[in-house]
């Protein structure tokens, strides 16, 4: 059962997609920004990282660094309202960047194909 560390701040959005991912067959943990994101990833490294880029106290672009500087071989999905952010700098750092939409399959798809292809000694 593969591990997955869901950081949203929108408290609907996250039950949701925790509930969406739980029915796929993953561990989820959740974190409602990035700081809440690295006390978790600093007590189980998890075998996939979905963020949201706008949040409080620290956005998804920081967060993805700080998680990158602890574990360069982390699949990242950045899963944001915002298409304005792809061509941000940081965010290439992520696997994949997702703009949110109702129909999860995209997220899923990508979810699937990230975990499937990550190095084995993650």
């Amino acid at each position: 059962m593969f591990n997955i560390l869901l950081v949203e701040d929108d408290n609907n959005q996250r039950l949701l997609y925790e509930q969406e991912l739980r029915i796929e067959g993953y561990k989820i943990m959740t974190a409602i920004d990035g700081r809440d994101a690295l006390e978790k990833f600093q007590e189980q490294v998890p075998d996939l990282v979905i963020l949201d880029i706008n949040m409080p106290r620290m956005d998804g672009i920081e967060a993805i660094g700080r998680i990158l500087s602890k574990n360069k071989q982390i699949p990242i999905i950045i899963n944001t309202a915002y298409s304005s952010y792809k061509n941000s700098f940081m965010s290439w750092a992520a696997d994949a960047y997702i703009v949110k939409s109702s129909d999860l399959s995209e997220l899923k798809n990508k979810i699937r194909e990230l975990l499937i292809n990550r190095p084995k000694d993650t």
